[in-house]
């Protein structure tokens, strides 16, 4: 049970040490906090939450595990390599097509909703 509750704080600790180092994250988690406050504004279903809280999830693992792959490669390459900089573009072009798969699905959740309320007005 130690052994657990030790490798919970360090999954906190690691979670403190993105929010506090970078910006990405700290935006995606704004993002993140604004589609929940939408997602109680309009009442969304229960199916349509299961798609928020996912993408919320997917986009924020994979900015973590981008950050985790930029700081092992600045450990391993300390000075620029044309190699390294292709492993770190790749890796955030993961963030993006998760970024792109949510905004697809956010607009499709959210869009008719919103027009529905700007046309009611």
């Amino acid at each position: 049970m130690k052994k657990f509750i030790l490798s919970v704080g360090y999954a906190f600790k690691g979670l403190k040490h993105a929010f506090a180092t970078q910006l990405n994250f700290r935006i995606q988690v704004s993002v993140a906090l604004i589609a929940i406050a939408m997602g109680l504004y309009f009442n969304i279903s229960n199916t349509e939450w299961h798609w928020i809280t996912l993408c919320i999830a997917l986009v924020l693992m994979m900015e973590l595990f981008n950050t985790g792959i930029e700081a092992l490669v600045d450990l391993v390459s300390p000075q620029y390599n044309k190699l390294a900089g292709h492993v770190k573009d790749v890796s955030a072009a993961a963030v993006l097509i998760v970024a792109i798969f949510t905004l697809v699905t956010g607009t499709i959740i959210f869009l008719p909703k919103i027009l529905s309320l700007i046309h009611a007005a």
